[in-house]
């Protein structure tokens, strides 16, 4: 419940800022010009958003599998997206060696679900449903749309940003006042945008319990995740850097997070059972001033955070 009254209190705060700057920006350039920039950024995002499904699969190497080929994957799927109350996704594998899953599509029909080569031998059979049961619930909770949807207000800003403070208009003194409220309002939003994807983040993880995942399978399984995606070479991270924000944690942050997942890793098995999940409930964690400043930047949780919320939803009532 919490986390649904935060998301809605920082959609009615990114909608009140933008309401506040259209009436700023249309005292000093004039409505016209404003809803111009708007419906420029709105067309790119629309654009964006339905060649989006051919742009992952083209970068991830996705190749859809029938029930033939991944007859245990397509039964998990299936007996999830049954649950979840949501038409069953296409399953594919992608082609590409770092352990992870994830899940797009432009509408409720359309969505499809991926696990990588890299997660097939990594992960047992309940951590991979607990993680599939993670992508079925942002599949359920239309969270491709959401972010699309919040991302277009930081585009019109910075298309704003850029324009009006090149302006040579005779009225310079109003495009640069405009431009620099634009630019500041673009940092800001792009950060409550941010903020939102970590709380999809978050939703997606208490989903997967209410699939009937236990906890400490979610837990065992994103630990594992980045365990793996930290001994994978920087070249390979580097070439799917633009699409992380799908995937069910970032690889990127993994070298870091390794570090402090060995906090709660406490007889060092590469895994983390139900005991030493429940022992999150009252031990404290460390997360250093360093790592909540890049928390901010980031579409994914601290995952030490991450896994000690975990720590909290045995018991949750299913869909």
């Amino acid at each position: 419940m919490w986390l649904k009254l935060r998301l809605y209190l920082i959609m009615a705060l990114m909608f009140a800022i933008v309401y506040a700057f259209v009436i700023f920006a249309a005292s000093r350039i004039g409505i016209t010009g404003f809803f111009i920039y708007g419906l420029i950024a709105a067309v790119i995002l629309l654009l964006q958003y339905m060649i989006g499904p051919a742009m992952v699969e083209w970068s991830m190497r996705v190749k859809y599998v029938s029930e033939q080929e991944a007859p245990v994957l397509h039964r998990m799927v299936a007996e999830l997206a049954r649950d979840a109350g949501i038409p069953k996704p296409r399953v594919g594998i992608a082609r590409i060696p770092i352990p992870n899953a994830f899940a797009f599509g432009r509408w409720e029909s359309d969505g499809r679900v991926c696990v990588t080569e890299g997660i097939m031998n990594l992960l047992d059979q309940k951590e991979l449903r607990a993680v599939l049961g993670h992508e079925i619930s942002h599949l359920k909770h239309r969270d491709v749309a959401v972010i699309t949807m919040i991302s277009v207000i930081p585009m019109i800003c910075w298309y704003i940003a850029w324009s009006t403070m090149l302006s040579g208009d005779r009225e310079r003194g109003n495009y640069v006042l405009v431009g620099v409220a634009a630019l500041v309002i673009y940092m800001l939003t792009n950060l409550l945008v941010l903020y939102v994807s970590r709380i999809r983040e978050y939703y997606a993880d208490e989903g997967a319990v209410k699939l009937g995942n236990g906890p400490q399978h979610l837990a065992s399984a994103l630990y594992k995740l980045v365990y793996g995606s930290a001994r994978i070479p920087k070249d390979s991270l580097k070439q799917i850097e633009g699409m992380k924000a799908f995937f069910a944690s970032d690889p990127s942050r993994a070298g870091t997070e390794i570090k402090e997942l060995s906090q709660i890793d406490l007889d060092r098995s590469g895994t983390i059972d139900a005991r030493e999940l429940m022992l999150l409930q009252t031990r404290p964690i460390k997360v250093s001033t360093t790592d909540r400043i890049l928390e901010l930047w980031s579409t994914h949780p601290n995952m030490l955070r991450r896994i000690q919320r975990l720590s909290s939803l045995h018991g949750v009532s299913a869909y």
